[in-house]
């Protein structure tokens, strides 16, 4: 019963966390920030269990499940691009939405920079 709470409180969350846009896209704007393998404490397998690349265009997000193709926009310059899901992040006390590979990252915005405020769709 607890685990049955918790999976609707869930749920529930993810409903009212995205915008829905027309009939089919939705789209959670937010920060996102990248992580890469060499940033202290990172962990060599990601949530799924595969070895972490960060060359590869994949992200880390809460609440979708693994394996969920997203288009990333930053929407101060209009870059985009398509990752796929495949790790659980960021920390939510840091209040942000996605975290990107270095390589998913710098497609559309300086790393150096760090963070992007983006536009997230499920595609």
């Amino acid at each position: 019963m607890k685990k049955a709470a918790v999976i609707l409180i869930i749920l529930i969350t993810v409903v009212f966390s995205f915008k829905e846009v027309g009939s089919s896209a939705i789209i959670i704007k937010g920060k996102a920030s990248w992580y890469s393998q060499n940033d202290p404490g990172i962990l060599l397998t990601t949530a799924n269990m595969e070895q972490f690349d960060d060359s590869e265009l994949t992200c880390a997000i809460w609440d979708l499940p693994f394996n969920t193709i997203l288009k990333v926009t930053n929407l101060e310059n209009g870059k985009s691009v398509i990752v796929r899901v495949n790790d659980r992040g960021p920390a939510k006390r840091l209040n942000r939405t996605i975290d990107l590979t270095k390589q998913a990252f710098s497609k559309i915005a300086d790393p150096d920079k760090g963070l992007a405020d983006v536009s997230v769709e499920i595609i």
